[in-house]
């Protein structure tokens, strides 16, 4: 019997083996030269990510099937690409100085986040939903380990155990969901489940409508979206500050390109089950998240419901579908990206070794000891709560705007008035800084050139793609995914 081998199209994987093959190499220069050369390993990986960034770019405008059509590379997975690189460009820029000042300058830091980053590309160019699987666990098991990077610290130890139990288990539903559709359609090609539901009305089949909610079970947990959002106050209080920046925007856009894509482009024929579920877990994830935001007291808890309240925002572009969903979608996980980022940076820049400084009592007085930084923050929390002029509006206005023309008037009222509860709890910093005495000493700022890289790339996306938001909103446009 003659076995035959299909083709492999490594041009259309490059950015992907670019950033593997690297990963690679920077864990053995770890171990084979001196411990000093750790201190350039932050450097190359940037430019490495770079570098990736560059090639990704000369996809754009082509739609390639490859790999006996188990990847694609097109518009959208490209677009996610572009923004899975920059967030960890940010992140590297943040974390040259932070993982030494907290002793954990480790060369194994930078090849776990480059190989999360490479399971987030697969996930997005995932045309099977094998692939996605694939790149969901290589992004994941990355993501246990950076949670307790800190492994001298119990509330780290803490949060990688506890996302790696319910990681796992939630993994099992969404193995379990891809499961029962093939058991169903007798594939798990995205594009030949949409053909053979297409051809066989299954709006009834409990295999289907099991399948299904089992998927959204797994994509929810990794979107953060109520009910099973439970992990993420923990995780994001006990990882390393700049793991949790990282966790907040990289991973939840990787989890929303493929939750999109296998929803919009293998299921729109049992539409009209999983839009009833998704609007009802938006309404939930938003509303909890915001209200229960209001009453934390930790910055980085504080974020992280703003994160959960965030991913319910974004479910609405997925419920609204069609080419404004699914663009809106895109602008906005860029959007929030560098606003949300840049947050975290500021965080990172307060914080010491052994005193995080995450309370928000401790920013009480930064207005009058470091006007500039609180001014920094303040333009990320006016964009957070999607106050204009700053991106954050925009992003929130598009994804409005397209539930609205799609027919879901009341979701989109539901999301104004959960965006406007969310101005309490951002504007609450805001007047801590300006409107209270300090609590503490404010110790003398020593930003790094990246600190201050990282800075102006977050202030630049803030505040120029909320000005001048049109040549994204374009790109975002020819973005979107080919149904």
């Amino acid at each position: 019997m003659e076995i035959v081998i299909p083709p492999f199209d490594l041009k259309s994987i490059s950015p992907i083996l670019i950033i593997t093959i690297s990963a690679m190499l920077i864990l053995v220069a770890d171990v084979f030269f001196r411990k000093t050369f750790r201190d350039s390993l932050g450097y190359i990986s940037f430019l490495i990510v770079v570098l990736t960034a560059m090639v990704a770019c000369t996809q754009m405008g082509k739609t390639v099937y490859s790999f006996s059509d188990m990847f694609v590379v097109d518009n959208f997975s490209v677009f996610f690409n572009l923004i899975f690189l920059v967030s960890t460009a940010i992140v590297i820029l943040l974390s040259v100085s932070y993982i030494k000042q907290e002793g954990i300058n480790y060369g194994e830091y930078y090849t776990l986040i480059l190989f999360a980053t490479m399971g987030m590309m697969l996930m997005a160019g995932g045309a099977d939903l094998l692939t996605i699987f694939l790149g969901l666990e290589i992004m994941s098991i990355s993501l246990y380990v950076l949670a307790g990077f800190r492994r001298d610290c119990v509330r780290s130890n803490e949060a990688s155990l506890k996302y790696f139990l319910l990681g796992a288990f939630a993994t099992c539903f969404l193995l379990y969901g891809i499961a029962m559709l093939y058991g169903t359609t007798g594939t798990t090609n995205i594009k030949e489940i949409a053909s053979f539901l297409a051809n066989n009305p299954s709006l009834s089949n409990p295999m289907i409508v099991t399948g299904t909610s089992l998927l959204i079970i797994g994509f929810g947990f990794k979107v953060a979206c109520v009910p099973f959002h439970k992990w993420t106050p923990d995780v994001y209080e006990g990882a390393p500050t700049a793991i949790t920046a990282f966790m907040s925007v990289g991973p939840k856009a990787a989890a929303f390109a493929a939750f999109t894509r296998v929803f919009l482009v293998a299921l729109p024929d049992v539409e009209q089950k999983w839009s009833i579920i998704l609007w009802v877990l938006a309404v939930l994830t938003m509303t909890v998240g915001n209200l229960v935001a209001i009453v934390q007291k930790n910055i980085k808890r504080m974020l992280a419901y703003s994160s959960i309240a965030h991913a319910g925002y974004a479910l609405m572009a997925i419920i609204a579908g069609g080419d404004f969903g699914s663009s809106s979608l895109l602008f906005y996980m860029l959007a929030y990206t560098f606003m949300n980022l840049g947050a975290f940076a500021v965080v990172i820049v307060l914080g010491r070794k052994g005193k995080e400084n995450a309370n928000i009592e401790d920013y009480s007085g930064l207005g009058f000891k470091h006007p500039l930084l609180a001014v920094t923050m303040c333009i990320f929390m006016f964009s957070l709560a999607g106050i204009p002029p700053f991106v954050g509006f925009i992003g929130k206005f598009y994804i409005f705007s397209a539930a609205i023309k799609n027919g879901f008037i009341i979701l989109a009222i539901i999301g104004v008035v959960n965006s406007v509860i969310s101005v309490y709890y951002y504007l609450r910093v805001t007047v801590v800084m300006y409107m209270k005495k300090p609590v503490r000493e404010f110790a003398p700022l020593s930003l790094s050139p990246f600190v201050i890289l990282a800075l102006i790339i977050t202030l630049w996306g803030t505040i120029h793609l909320g000005i001048f938001p049109a040549r994204l909103i374009d790109l975002a446009q020819k973005s979107t995914l080919l149904y």
